[in-house]
């Protein structure tokens, strides 16, 4: 063998990562190591595959998660042996709950210094457990001639076990024996003929979609419930049901159906504040529920849901059963799109709603929608729900606006109308978690088109501030609007803060950071909001990089605000559904 042949670990890494690019896989986030080498090189000389170097695992993770959600594309992921891989697990977690496609590969000691006090040495194989679609600890690559055929197929069967039936993260452990490369110069490798394997879902069973027709066919008070993660195709069929149903749409902000050019005559946006007043469990009650994506992020909604006496119906794709603790009557596995179309193709004309059901649905959402309107445009002190009024105003069409967990998602809910003018909204709601929100937002920054706001509050955007390394390195530009009420603000509407004594230490957590500092530490430009006519012009100014906007605000005042933006909205909306339909 020559001396500058490739060694049996180059050679099966070579035709792993050609196979990935051959069949679709565009971008690899790739931390620095030496057990990874093998893998790194690989990518390194693969043109058809972006790669982009992080130095932090858990930031590398999430940044690949919002590349993900933004192009529903698997994303790769490669770092080295040891506690490293670890540090994937919460994104992985992330991207198994939302179901976000992602291939993670780990490099690891081969087996026979596993177990033995080796260095760098932990128990990876299966780590992730059942958090993973497919799971695989790979042999050690050896020289045998079928070894880099049989690396190509595990890459293609990654990328397809990723993409579905409901996508996911896979789980590939490379254990490489030293020496990781051989000598000489390796040369770019060209780029391969492309097989891109097409994400999808089969359809529905013929007899599921019957039963659930027959269940749906006596509705009386009919109600679609769209939350998080509604395929993109499935709006205009969702909209098409509702119509042939005279159902109200009750559109969670991350269905997608809340905004966009489709019939949204049936969507209802405010109705978190409507489902709040006590008359809601009789008025609103529902006796069918059709529910398509994840659980909602109005715990209202979720309350109505859970105690409702009504048929409930999950449309999912394939493999993924997310109903929650409620008993569901029919589940319909198989391509929500082609769900929703066709049972409005078998119930269009054989459901007679209630007389006044969508009408009084529709007018409580239009006097709540107005009144939080209102409560967020009042003069005083600066209000966090205003932040998503003034977004949806200013930003142009296409933009995409991620939303952090805790209070900025509730108020991307309580506050986002429906509207014609088309924005994405991304949060991470499959977990819920505070952590890596800077890094998935820098990922589907990257991953464009539009420009991509990020609204976050203190706590987590402390959490991931490594993340922002990403965006000097990468040149990418994200606007963070930062919410900064020195601490947990959540915490003011739970339990906990009826305990004065142990309130603030324990659950309020203020933090006292002044992030001015850690901004210009990545290269970002920082400007303290004075006043929402400075909030505009800098959100309108030009901008590039990182530009982080903060807004201060009091925790306790901005409580205070919401519940009486709540209560006003309910009160609208029951006094103007009275008036209108006979009932004051």
């Amino acid at each position: 063998m020559a001396s500058d042949a490739p060694l049996a670990v180059e050679a099966a890494s070579a035709a792993f990562v050609d196979s990935l690019a051959a069949h679709g896989v565009e971008h690899v986030c790739i931390t620095p190591g030496s057990r990874s080498t093998p893998l790194t090189i690989a990518f390194a000389l693969q043109p058809a595959i972006r790669p982009w170097l992080h130095l932090d695992e858990r930031a590398a993770a999430f940044f690949a998660l919002g590349m993900a959600k933004a192009t529903g594309r698997p994303v790769a992921l490669v770092c080295t042996s040891g506690t490293a891989a670890a540090n994937y697990y919460p994104a992985v977690t992330e991207a198994h709950l939302s179901g976000v496609p992602l291939i993670v590969c780990t490099t690891d000691r081969p087996p026979r210094l596993r177990e033995v006090g080796a260095e760098q040495t932990m128990p990876q194989a299966g780590m992730y457990g059942t958090t993973v679609r497919f799971a695989q600890d790979l042999p050690t690559p050896h020289g045998a001639a079928s070894e880099p055929g049989f690396f190509a197929t595990i890459a293609m069967r990654a990328v397809r076990e990723s993409l579905g039936p409901f996508p996911g993260p896979v789980h590939l452990n490379f254990p490489f024996e030293e020496p990781l490369i051989g000598p000489g110069a390796r040369q770019a490798r060209p780029a391969p003929r492309r097989q891109a394997i097409a994400p999808g879902t089969p359809a529905p069973l013929a007899a599921d979609l019957d039963y659930a027709a027959d269940l749906l066919q006596s509705a009386r008070r009919p109600l679609i419930v769209a939350g998080p993660e509604v395929p993109s195709n499935a709006a205009g069929p969702i909209a098409d049901l509702a119509t042939a149903l005279g159902a109200p749409v009750l559109a969670d902000p991350l269905s997608g159906l809340r905004t966009g050019p489709h019939d949204r005559r049936h969507v209802q946006a405010a109705y978190d504040a409507v489902l709040r007043d006590r008359r809601a469990l009789d008025d609103c009650a529902p006796d069918a529920v059709i529910r398509f994506g994840g659980r909602p992020t109005s715990k209202a909604l979720n309350t109505l849901l859970d105690q409702v006496a009504a048929v409930q119906i999950l449309c999912e794709p394939w493999g993924s059963w997310r109903v929650g603790s409620v008993a569901m009557d029919q589940v319909l596995p198989g391509d929500p799109a082609v769900s929703a179309s066709m049972l409005a193709t078998r119930l269009r004309g054989h459901v007679t709603p209630e007389p006044g059901w969508m009408p009084a649905w529709r007018e409580r959402d239009e006097a709540a929608g107005a009144a939080m309107r209102e409560s967020a445009l009042e003069p005083g002190p600066t209000f966090e729900g205003r932040v998503f009024v003034e977004l949806q105003e200013a930003l142009p069409a296409r933009a995409t606006v991620v939303a952090g967990n805790s209070m900025p998602v509730r108020d991307l809910d309580s506050f986002v109308t429906s509207s014609a003018k088309p924005l994405r909204f991304i949060s991470n709601r499959g977990a819920n978690g505070i952590d890596g929100v800077n890094s998935t937002a820098l990922g589907v920054a990257a991953a464009g088109p539009g420009p991509t706001v990020l609204v976050i509050g203190d706590l987590s955007f402390y959490h991931d501030l490594t993340g922002l390394w990403a965006a000097r390195r990468h040149g990418i530009d994200l606007t963070v609007v930062l919410i900064n009420n020195n601490g947990g603000g959540i915490f003011h509407y739970l339990p906990q803060a009826a305990y004065p004594d142990l309130f603030e230490s324990w659950f309020g957590t203020p933090g006292d950071l002044e992030f001015e500092h850690a901004i210009r530490l990545f290269g970002g430009t920082y400007h303290r909001t004075r006043d929402w006519a400075d909030f505009r012009d800098q959100l309108q100014a030009p901008a590039s990089g990182l530009r982080v906007m903060e807004l201060q605000t009091d925790r306790a005042a901005n409580a205070a605000r919401h519940r009486e933006a709540w209560a006003r909205a309910a009160e609208a909306a029951w006094d103007r559904a009275g008036v209108v339909h006979g009932k004051a």
